[in-house]
């Protein structure tokens, strides 16, 4: 529920509602991209900030606290039109997005410690939570946006946000209740979802020791540059395929349908290759994903047919979470658990710098002649070179126990 709310509602359900927002606003695809480097830049601040919040509340308090802030913060996208403070929401959300999901990668981690045989399997259950969020807007949208044109609203995607908000805002509750009633009602789970005891002090230790394993950051070179040619070009496909189909001819209901079976493989995906994060310890997992990301993004750059486009949104969702599921799955083999929080947040900020650079790069191709088609071509290249990059990551002499 966590990662449906800081990723799938939070971040994606913008693709949908990128065309209309750019027809009523008089957007460029230079701005309409600007969104999404603007939430990828609150991303980034929140990757950064995480970790202090880690040391200073646990991970669970971060978790609940960024979950409705990023439900308040979408409210709030419907009451502007002014591109400056559409601008300031998009960064806001992406911090509290960070919030949230790196706190739920790092429980998700905790839990896969107490079942290791299993950890890349629930490690994909979590991020493909991300799945179900992009399934519940490709539904939520467009009923919001006929409801609010059958009522003769001016801004008929303000009240898609606001739908969207509130299903937000009831996931947060469900979540905070949840954790109140944890012990009684998953006693079993409680030990790895709760906040281990003295967990803030051994953070503080961990914290300062950051500057000694800088010998081992740089070694994970491949592995960070990997992942943040990961950001640069996924993102761009999330966030211009919709508007690609519209440009295509499709009707709203094939748009529909390809987001939502978009979303239903995300979910699907965590048990597809759950094998393969187990498997590998260095980059090849990475390597190879970032690959099959890369054939699905160029797809629409080279074909308008409709199947062609189904098999690219089902190979894409079956993949692109499954990347970053990779990267924690990298830090879990290579890392002490201590420094598990460190390590993700690491790569959450190469991360967020990719996102920064690609939706505004590609935005800034598709204004050009040649149109959205070349902009996915740019981000197909950026994620193959991001493979080529992350193959050469070796895994690291590091003890984990």
């Amino acid at each position: 529920m966590a990662a449906a709310v800081s990723l799938g509602m939070t971040r994606f359900a913008y693709a949908l509602l990128l065309p209309p927002m750019r027809e009523d606003l008089s957007w460029t695809y230079t701005l309409a991209g600007a969104m999404n480097t603007f939430n990828a830049l609150g991303y980034l601040v929140g990757a950064l900030l995480t970790p202090w919040a880690l040391r200073r509340w646990g991970a669970v308090r971060v978790l609940l606290a960024g979950s409705m802030m990023a439900s308040v913060l979408m409210g709030m996208t419907g009451f502007f039109t002014e591109a400056f403070y559409l601008l300031v929401q998009r960064f806001l959300a992406g911090v509290a997005s960070a919030a949230v999901f790196v706190s739920g990668g790092l429980l998700a981690a905790r839990l896969g410690a107490h079942t290791p045989s299993q950890s890349g399997l629930l490690l994909g259950i979590y991020y493909g939570g991300t799945g179900w969020g992009i399934v519940i807007s490709a539904l939520c949208v467009p009923a919001a946006m006929t409801l609010a044109a059958a009522e003769h609203s001016p801004h008929t995607w303000a009240w898609a946000w606001w739908c969207l908000a509130f299903v937000c805002a009831f996931i947060s509750s469900v979540l905070f209740v949840i954790r109140s009633h944890l012990n009684q009602w998953m006693p079993e789970l409680a030990p790895a979802l709760s906040e281990p005891p003295h967990e803030n002090d051994a953070a503080r230790r961990v914290a300062p020791a950051t500057t000694a394993t800088q010998p081992v950051w740089r070694v994970w070179t491949a592995g960070l540059l990997g992942y943040s040619l990961f950001g640069v070009g996924y993102i761009g496909y999330m966030t211009f395929v919709v508007a690609v189909l519209r440009d295509q001819g499709a009707s709203a209901s094939n748009i529909t349908l390809f987001y939502a079976v978009l979303g239903l493989a995300v979910v699907a995906s965590s048990r597809i290759w759950a094998g393969l994060l187990n498997h590998y310890r260095g980059g090849q997992a990475l390597a190879i994903l970032n690959t099959l990301l890369s054939v699905a993004t160029l797809i629409p750059a080279l074909t308008s047919a409709w199947p062609a486009m189904m098999v690219s949104g089902i190979l894409f969702g079956g993949v692109f979470l499954s990347v970053v599921a990779s990267t924690t799955a990298m830090v879990k083999h290579n890392l002490p658990a201590a420094q598990w929080a460190t390590g993700i947040s690491a790569f959450t900020v190469v991360f967020a710098l990719g996102q920064i650079v690609g939706p505004t790069v590609v935005g800034w191709i598709a204004d050009g002649p040649g149109g959205l088609q070349r902009g996915l071509v740019f981000s197909a290249a950026a994620l193959l070179l991001g493979a080529v990059v992350a193959w050469q990551q070796k895994p690291l002499n590091v003890q984990t126990s």
